[in-house]
């Protein structure tokens, strides 16, 4: 009982992740109707925000003290972080801090990333093939891994987590199992609760707000909407913006899981696309659904009974469970009619 409670806990933190990519990805595709493959860069940069932070924060200021002298008799030289030169003793707790902090600078970052790809780039292949839009934002996540190659090095960079938030929660206690019969890390549980937040946040915009209804109507009819005067082109860059900072704040706060590196995107690609075929291309619901689904199956594959028995599972479970949800239903769990289906 302990350990399958502690898979389905591992099952529901790559969930998240999974959801919060494929949102995005849907968001594009049921707005726009462009097959993005360069949104698992924009994870990538999204941690590299995070990354960034911290290096500006933690940049070192020299100054002479003279009333201090070294083994050699010359005044000492001190130290000090920048963020500790402008806020003083906050700048401790900002350090510390740096990663959850960093999503200050990931949002307006994000935004006008996905805003200038959109009007950039985007825009032109609205209404070619498929295949030509993979190539092309294939080729652009290839150019922004190689960017931050050049910037930040090749090497995994690793981001600490805040101490608070170091070791593990007694989840069994919580549930009136055993003391410490399943325990799950902080951060990972973080991770977890931030994901619901930021979907339901999404779904909230899309269903409570002017600008959320008018972007869902378009996304069934836009000439419709085009029609009655609403520049329903405006809108739909707006929500590209929206979903380049989703899949951002997702690699923001995965980076004390996994240190940023710069093919942390194409890591993330494929599954990214398997979750949102198998949600039912342009279904919101159906991409968080199926991120859920699929990191719970992944996470169960992963155990050392289920290995021993099916050597290998836990490497093809995601792509399996794609095959025969694809094959039951051309269209996905909760796609629409028509979508990826004959």
């Amino acid at each position: 009982m302990e350990a399958l409670l502690a898979q389905l806990l591992n099952g529901l933190d790559k969930g998240g992740a999974y959801a919060l990519i494929a949102l995005g990805l849907t968001l594009v595709f049921g707005t726009l109707g462009v097959v993005n493959f360069a949104h698992g860069a924009l994870f990538m940069l999204g941690a590299f925000c995070a990354v960034a932070f911290r290096q500006l924060i933690t940049l070192e200021t020299i100054t002479i003290d003279p009333d201090q002298l070294s083994p050699w008799g010359a005044p000492l030289e001190i130290k000090t972080p920048l963020a500790q030169t402008w806020f003083g003793e906050w700048g401790g707790l900002i350090i510390e801090y740096s990663v959850p902090l960093s999503i200050l600078l990931a949002i307006p970052v994000m935004l006008l990333v996905g805003i200038a790809m959109e009007r950039g780039l985007i825009k032109h292949f609205y209404k070619r093939p498929h295949a030509e839009q993979i190539l092309v934002t294939f080729g652009l996540a290839i150019v922004l891994q190689e960017v931050i190659k050049a910037i930040f090095g090749a090497n995994p960079i690793s981001q600490p987590m805040p101490s608070a938030l170091q070791g593990a929660a007694d989840i069994g206690s919580w549930l009136g199992l055993t003391p410490n019969s399943v325990t799950y890390p902080w951060w990972r549980l973080t991770y977890f609760v931030f994901s619901i937040g930021i979907l339901s946040a999404v779904f909230a915009f899309l269903r409570f707000t002017t600008f959320g209804m008018v972007v869902r109507a378009g996304m069934v009819d836009r000439e419709t909407v085009g029609i009655l005067g609403i520049n329903i082109g405006r809108r739909f860059t707006i929500m590209f913006g929206i979903a380049a900072v989703v899949a951002g704040l997702a690699g923001v706060m995965y980076t004390p899981l996994v240190p940023p590196n710069y093919h942390l995107g194409m890591d993330f690609l494929v599954l990214s696309f398997v979750v949102v075929v198998v949600g039912g291309m342009g279904s919101l619901p159906g991409a968080v659904a199926a991120g859920f689904l699929l990191g719970i199956l992944q996470s169960f594959a992963s155990m050392n009974e289920v290995k021993s028995l099916l050597p290998g599972i836990d490497q093809i479970i995601i792509y399996l469970t794609a095959v025969v949800i694809l094959l039951v239903r051309p269209r996905g769990l909760l796609g629409r009619r028509g979508v990826m289906e004959s």
